[in-house]
């Protein structure tokens, strides 16, 4: 009777397990999830692969080689594919989402470092910040459509909201470039704070925020008028800087000052500052723009913070070193998704509950750096 009574326990654990994962799947299944379509996370890391987590799943499902120091992970906005950077490389890779296979690598020249998008999704845009040079490249062909040259070391090319402009982040030249998307003809360069690595532009397309972690100053550059309007001192070096979608302020976050401020972006004044603990680095604004997570490296926790009152709600804990963030959704999310440097893994927060928590973590890989999400047939 005894091997019949063990059994038993061991069936009625067996079930009660299956059922606990099924409710646990049930209950971090995103709403918008219809059958048929998949929903991933992409992270690179420090080896030079690309993992691919499967966020319903919640588990790994492919680690893809995709060149040494890879960097400007995104989701090609109309096309089911992941793009980036091999800056050693010198190319820009090509990931086809169903497959999760390299589908083209793009020769561009020495340590490209970013990938942009035209507004229609046919071209994309990069840099050589070794040759200082632009180029355009036909995403469906895959192909360079044409080169230009830019200021010294250009890190960054971003596409203005109207699609008419691609600035060009000139790090050594400490400079704003401003091109012509279509012929890629340099139409100005401005000079802004030294060391620029990233740069924000309001919705209309009037005035672009240029960013350096080298020093506790933004520039502020009239897009219009091509002219430079002021140099925004802040309380310590940034790491990030956060534009609203209607473009009203702009959140600043630096781990030297231990919070954020925040910016008008109207009259460009600098504003209210948030205190936010031990490193804040990384933050994400929720779609609705009331609440903005941030997350803290030094303290192994994302501090959410209320917007519209300055308030820090209670931490919430992640993994060893959080960095970038990025939410399952564009809409309504219900998973805030975390790359924790320290621990190696993607840390899985739910958010749909008044008691946000940590779900799960999912091992990516040494040293884990930037993170993009894809949902696709």
């Amino acid at each position: 009777m005894k091997p019949f009574r063990n059994f038993r326990v061991i069936f009625v654990v067996v079930v009660l397990l299956v059922g606990g994962i099924a409710e646990l799947w049930r209950e971090h299944r995103p709403s918008f999830l219809r059958p048929g379509l998949k929903l991933y996370a992409y992270v690179t890391n420090a080896s030079g692969s690309l993992a691919v987590v499967d966020l319903v799943r919640l588990n790994t499902v492919a680690r893809v080689d995709v060149g040494q120091h890879p960097s400007g992970l995104r989701a090609h906005p109309t096309r089911a594919e992941i793009w980036g950077t091999s800056a050693y490389g010198g190319y820009v890779w090509v990931m086809d989402a169903r497959t999760s296979q390299v589908s083209a690598r793009i020769t561009v020249g020495p340590l490209p470092y970013a990938v942009d998008f035209s507004l229609d999704g046919t071209k994309a845009y990069t840099t050589s910040s070794g040759s200082d040079t632009l180029l355009t490249i036909d995403c469906a062909s895959r192909t360079v459509l044409g080169r230009a040259k830019t200021g010294a070391e250009p890190v960054l090319a971003r596409v203005t909201p109207d699609g008419k402009s691609v600035l060009v982040v000139n790090r050594r030249g400490g400079s704003l470039g401003i091109h012509d998307a279509t012929t890629l003809a340099e139409l100005a360069r401005v000079s802004v704070v030294a060391e620029p690595e990233d740069v924000a532009v309001l919705p209309d397309g009037s005035v672009a925020f240029v960013l350096s972690r080298t020093e506790g100053r933004i520039s502020v550059v009239d897009l219009k008028r091509r002219v430079l309007l002021t140099n925004l001192q802040l309380a310590g070096r940034p790491t990030q800087m956060i534009l609203k979608p209607d473009g009203g302020e702009l959140y600043v976050i630096s781990p030297e000052s231990h919070g954020l401020q925040a910016v008008n972006a109207w009259t460009h004044e600098v504003g209210d500052y948030v205190l936010l603990g031990s490193a804040p680095t990384y933050g994400l604004l929720s779609p609705d723009s009331s609440e903005l997570f941030v997350s803290d490296n030094a303290a192994d926790r994302i501090a959410p913070v209320d917007i519209y009152n300055r308030k820090v709600g209670r931490p919430i804990l992640a993994g060893r070193g959080p960095g970038v963030l990025a939410f399952d959704s564009k809409e309504r999310p219900s998973l805030l998704l975390v790359v924790n440097q320290g621990s190696g893994d993607l840390a899985v927060i739910r958010i749909s509950t008044d008691n946000p928590g940590l779900l799960t973590m999912i091992p990516v890989g040494d040293n884990p750096q930037e993170l993009a999400i894809k949902l696709f047939k």
